[in-house]
């Protein structure tokens, strides 16, 4: 096991010791420097097979960095277009009469934005701003308000049908399709949606009628009426997700099955030959009919670029870790491992590393990428089908990152509620508001090891 300790403790150094000269805190210095450390562990010195262990690390994760390039493009699109101002205009129509009824509306409209944008932290800036105001004429603590934004956007952001999360534990498990996850995911996570809105609703609100100004003034009708275009895109991504996987009726094989299948044989190409990769293409061109979009087509991709460089930096040097492990042995070491263990000791311990990575660095692809690539893989040798140990991975990542002190997501939301507000918002106190959204998916991740 001494050529896994090794690598990791490496790894776990560069990122959280951030007094190291020049790389310390630097995740994507520290995938590569363990990838390489790995290598040499294993007794891989070609650098032949440095180049293809990347690679196979690349393939392996493409669907993830096809995910985010493309899912970041459509995401643009929709703020170009205005989707979301019309889902909130909607749901503050049918539900927002009442001040329970417009936290839930509220929450419901980030889930959908981070469900649909891929991104909690995304989906907490475009959605934020517009509820900010509205949050503090119903009496919220700004800490609440933080703690509300980034439940309800966290929330979306493991929501299918674009979620990095469930993606990249896929494929870190090596599943030819997200789609049994993302499934189960759709169930597990929206039950959480349900409970983090009653908790919110009945922790956070306290006035018994809304101001005047926030009483919907138009109905749902008139409104869909008046921005039903805005929706055409979204209405598109769902029907081409709900035919697929509902249905089995794959429009993108019916329409270009040949382009895909040969896409599919080609490495690292092949990530945007997945079927969720090609839906949300699919939507985003039906977007660039619209001329707020198509009019600003350089400013979407300049600003969807720029958005998804720091993710896609970190899977990529990931990718290096990724192949590494596998092509020098890691993965079958912690498999053996793991075997002579307890499963239980295995289980929780696994499980626990992933929380307090995610916890240390407010970061689920870090949790993932560092502890989930050798857990999952190990955990089919105790009996843990891929599906199951695929679910757990997303689930405990999603937990880890929320939990104090270090969610990112927490820290740009009450630095946003801050500036608006011009006061001090506790980021620390907001993670712990937010404490039972952890718990749950925590709770969701050991259950499906056990299942």
């Amino acid at each position: 096991m001494i050529i896994v300790i090794v690598p990791i403790f490496i790894l776990l150094a560069i990122i959280l010791i951030k007094r190291i000269p020049v790389i310390g805190g630097n995740i994507q210095i520290g995938l590569i420097v363990t990838g390489f450390v790995a290598l040499l562990l294993g007794g891989v010195f070609s650098p032949i097979e440095w180049a293809l262990a990347w690679i196979d690390g690349l393939d392996r994760l493409s669907w993830i960095i096809a995910l985010a390039v493309f899912g970041s493009i459509y995401a643009e699109t929709q703020v170009r277009m205005g989707t979301m101002t019309t889902v909130i205009n909607v749901l503050r129509s049918i539900f927002g009469h009442s001040p329970r009824g417009l936290i839930v509306c509220v929450v419901l409209a980030l889930t959908i934005a981070g469900s649909l944008l891929g991104d909690a932290i995304a989906a907490s800036t475009v959605i934020g701003v517009l509820v900010i105001n509205s949050l503090v004429e119903m009496k919220m603590k700004p800490e609440q308000i933080a703690c509300t934004i980034v439940m309800g956007a966290s929330i979306g952001s493991i929501m299918p049908p674009i979620t990095q999360s469930i993606m990249l534990s896929s494929s870190l498990m090596g599943l030819p399709s997200a789609d049994p996850v993302m499934n189960i995911s759709y169930i597990t996570v929206g039950i959480g949606m349900i409970i983090c809105s009653i908790y919110v609703a009945f922790s956070f609100i306290k006035i018994k009628s809304l101001p005047e100004d926030l009483i919907p003034r138009e109905g749902a009708v008139r409104i869909l009426g008046r921005e039903w275009k805005t929706l055409i895109p979204l209405f598109v991504l769902l029907v081409l997700v709900v035919l697929r996987t509902g249905l089995k009726i794959d429009v993108a094989t019916m329409a270009v099955g040949g382009v895909l299948q040969a896409l599919g044989s080609v490495k690292i190409l092949k990530g945007v030959a997945n079927l969720i990769v090609v839906n949300i293409i699919m939507a985003t061109a039906v977007a660039f009919f619209f001329s707020a979009v198509h009019r600003n087509a350089v400013a979407i991709f300049r600003t969807a670029v720029k958005n998804v460089i720091p993710g896609c930096s970190v899977q990529i040097a990931a990718a290096l870790m990724l192949g590494a492990f596998y092509r020098a042995g890691q993965i079958d070491a912690v498999k053996e491992f793991a075997a002579a263990l307890n499963a239980d000791v295995f289980k929780f311990g696994g499980a626990f590393s992933m929380l307090l990575i995610g916890m240390l660095t407010g970061s689920q692809s870090t949790s993932q990428n560092t502890i989930f690539s050798f857990f999952g893989p190990a955990l089919t040798g105790i009996g843990v089908s891929d599906v199951n140990a695929a679910v757990a991975g997303a689930h405990l990542a999603m937990s880890g990152q929320g939990l104090p002190p270090a969610d990112l997501t927490t820290f740009v939301v009450c630095s946003l509620v801050g500036g608006i507000l011009y006061r001090k918002v506790d980021p620390v106190k907001s993670m712990i508001l937010n404490l039972p959204m952890c718990l749950y998916f925590a709770l969701i991740g050991f259950i499906f090891m056990y299942i």
